[in-house]
């Protein structure tokens, strides 16, 4: 699987209409932010993973109604308060019949059945669907993506076996079964790349600034100038709102900018917030493929530049930040992942999901070492 591409009008003709335009764009914003102060009802599909609680608590602070729709099996607790229908994607809807919202936001759609019904189900109920889905939904890395980009493809597209290969090809189904169910003018598909910040329970952008608390000497792979993007999991929150709210429709990419920020940055970053300076230890890239060290337990967030998605972290937001999203600085993200990452318990931080092990990491460094003698 591949991962990983008017104007001709007399003056008088073109005042008029550019008159017309700006009356009907004034009344356009003026709709737009009488929405955006209206209390909605809105429904979450899930809501108590990762990314649900940073929106569930967004909306609340806009003063949305929230029903939540997930099994009760994980994070049950977190909104006693709230409404909660128990059921299951896959196999029981029930709770959701005979209801009306005013938005629904779907975060834990990964098969496309799911998504078909969910959304077939609610179409005639809601005003408004906002699915997330993910870059990894692009065919090819090659070069830079935007929204119009090809998708990726999957031969057995009855599959719902979710995997490292079947993720993005299965995600771009999700999107097009929304798109069947609710239409295009009511559907917001957001995509956001890797995902970062309190609550994270990959680990992946976590483990550079947790290892850089550590010190010593610590592996960087490639070049300090090698490009990343990641979304504040709170930024991500914020504009899922705002769409929500002003019923922006359309396709996504929710990233930082492209271009803005580096492994370097990164490093820098992971030192000034933690107050710990490290010494970096690059290494190249045919020592990074020898050594196979971006296997399950190797280096997070990194694409090498002769891999299968070299330009996977210069994908275009423009879209996205035109139509207000707004991306802190990584910095702050990385401070309150710290403070929160400080709070979990022994069991928890002992062991980190993502990065190289202790002893691992050294073997790398004295492998690297030992060839650079």
């Amino acid at each position: 699987m591949k991962k990983g591409r008017r104007q001709f009008l007399k003056a008088g003709v073109l005042g008029g209409i550019t008159a017309a335009a700006a009356s009907v764009s004034t009344a356009g914003e003026a709709l737009k932010k009488k929405s955006e102060h209206k209390s909605l009802n809105i429904l979450v599909l899930g809501g108590t993973g990762f990314i649900g609680p940073h929106m569930v608590r967004e909306a609340l602070r806009r003063r949305h109604t929230i029903t939540l729709f997930n099994r009760g099996r994980s994070n049950s607790a977190l909104f006693p308060d709230l409404e909660t229908i128990i059921g299951d994607r896959g196999s029981d809807l029930s709770g959701l019949e005979g209801r009306q919202w005013d938005a629904v936001i779907d975060n834990s759609g990964y098969v496309p059945r799911h998504v078909r019904d969910s959304a077939r189900l609610l179409s005639s109920n809601t005003g408004h669907y906002l699915y997330i889905s993910t870059v990894a939904v692009y065919e090819d890395f090659s070069e830079p993506n935007h929204e119009g980009s090809a998708l990726a493809q999957i031969e057995d597209k009855e599959t719902e076996e979710v995997t490292g290969e079947t993720y993005g090809p299965l995600k771009a189904l999700c999107e097009q079964k929304a798109r069947e169910e609710i239409g295009d003018e009511s559907l917001t598909i957001l995509r956001p790349t890797y995902i970062c910040g309190p609550g994270d329970h990959t680990d992946r952008f976590s483990y550079w600034p947790i290892r850089t608390s550590k010190g010593g000497e610590m592996l960087w792979p490639g070049e300090p100038t090698r490009p990343m993007q990641v979304i504040d999991v709170r930024d991500l929150a914020n504009f899922t709102i705002d769409c929500v709210a002003r019923r922006i429709a359309g396709i996504y990419n929710t990233v930082t900018p492209s271009d803005s920020y580096s492994m370097g940055n990164l490093l820098e970053d992971s030192q000034a917030v933690t107050g710990v300076s490290v010494d970096p230890v690059w290494v190249d890239e045919p020592f990074i493929e020898k050594y196979d060290a971006g296997a399950k337990r190797g280096l997070p967030l990194f694409h090498a530049a002769s891999g299968d998605s070299p330009q996977i972290f210069r994908t275009s937001g423009s879209s996205a930040r035109a139509a207000g999203l707004h991306n802190r600085p990584i910095r702050e993200t990385i401070r309150d992942l710290m403070s929160w990452w400080k709070s979990l318990p022994d069991e928890r931080t002992s062991n980190p999901k993502s990065g190289l092990t202790a002893d691992r990491e050294a073997e790398l460094i004295a492998a690297w070492k030992e060839e650079h003698a």
